[in-house]
C-alpha cells in the first residue's frame, strides 16, 4: 500500500513539472494546438491547398508575338516576322526566311502553282511556259512581252549565268531551238509550267534541264532596284 502510495506521488510529481512548458509552448503557437507549423524542403509545400508559386515574368520592350508560331524574340528588342508563305517558299527554294523578300512575287506564284500545263493555254484552267512568263511580267513589272519563248528571248538582252537575279529568265531547248522558258527566283531555283507538272519550282542543277540550258535573259526594263 505504502509502495503505490510512493509511486503515485512520484507521477503526480512529474507531471507537475512538465505542465509549464507544455503551457508555454501553447502560448507561443496562438493556443490553439490544432494548428501546426509545416516546414517543408526549401518551403516548397505540395497540396491541394496550396498555393501556386508565383514567378516573376520577364518582359522585352518592343517585343512582338508572331502569331503562326506563338513565339516571342527578344533578339534586338523585335522579332522580323514571317509568314506561312515565305515558310513555304523557304523550303521550296531550299533558302533562308529572312530571303523571302518579294511578297507580292511569292503570292502571285503561289496562286498558280499546281496548275496545268495546257499548250498554247494561258488560264489557270491550263496554261504554257511562255504564257506563265508574261502572265508574270505583266502582273508584277506591267512589262508585255512577247507570247512565244522564241520571241521571248528575241526580246531580251543576254547575261552571265553569274548574274543571275530574280526576275531574270531562263531559256531551255527541250523541242529543238528556244522551246521553254522560265522565271528565275533564287538559289538556282526557277518557276514555270512544264509539260510533265504544271507550274512548279525546278532546279537549274537538275540533270534535265543543266543538259537543255540555253541562257539567261533579262529585260531592259527590270533591274535589281526592283527587288530592294
Amino acid at each position: 500500500m505504502i509502495k503505490n502510495l510512493l509511486a503515485t506521488a512520484i507521477i503526480l510529481f512529474c507531471l507537475g513539472a512538465s505542465l509549464p512548458a507544455l503551457a508555454q509552448k501553447m502560448s507561443n503557437s496562438g493556443g490553439n494546438s490544432s494548428k501546426t507549423e509545416l516546414r517543408f524542403l526549401e518551403d516548397i509545400v505540395v497540396g491541394v491547398d496550396a498555393p501556386a508559386e508565383v514567378l516573376p515574368v520577364k518582359t522585352f520592350k518592343n517585343a512582338i508575338v508572331d502569331p503562326i508560331y506563338n513565339l516571342t524574340s527578344a533578339a534586338g528588342g523585335a522579332i522580323e516576322k514571317a509568314s506561312s508563305l515565305q515558310f513555304k517558299f523557304s523550303l521550296l527554294l531550299n533558302t533562308e526566311v529572312e530571303l523571302i523578300k518579294n511578297i507580292t512575287l511569292f503570292n502571285l506564284i503561289d496562286e498558280w502553282l499546281g496548275k496545268p500545263y495546257r499548250y498554247g493555254g494561258s488560264t489557270k484552267k491550263g496554261i504554257d511556259c511562255s504564257a506563265f512568263v508574261q502572265l508574270m511580267y505583266a502582273g508584277l513589272f506591267g512589262v508585255a512581252l512577247p507570247r512565244t519563248a522564241r520571241d521571248q528571248f528575241g526580246a531580251t538582252e543576254k547575261i552571265s549565268k553569274d548574274e543571275l537575279q530574280e526576275g531574270d529568265l531562263v531559256f531551255f531547248n527541250t523541242r529543238g531551238g528556244v522551246s521553254h522558258v522560265g522565271f528565275y527566283l533564287q538559289n538556282n531555283k526557277f518557276v514555270h509550267a512544264a509539260s510533265s507538272g504544271g507550274v512548279m519550282v525546278s532546279d537549274l542543277n537538275d540533270e534535265y534541264w543543266d543538259k537543255r540550258f540555253i541562257g539567261v535573259r533579262r529585260h531592259s526594263k527590270i533591274n535589281a532596284d526592283y527587288f530592294l
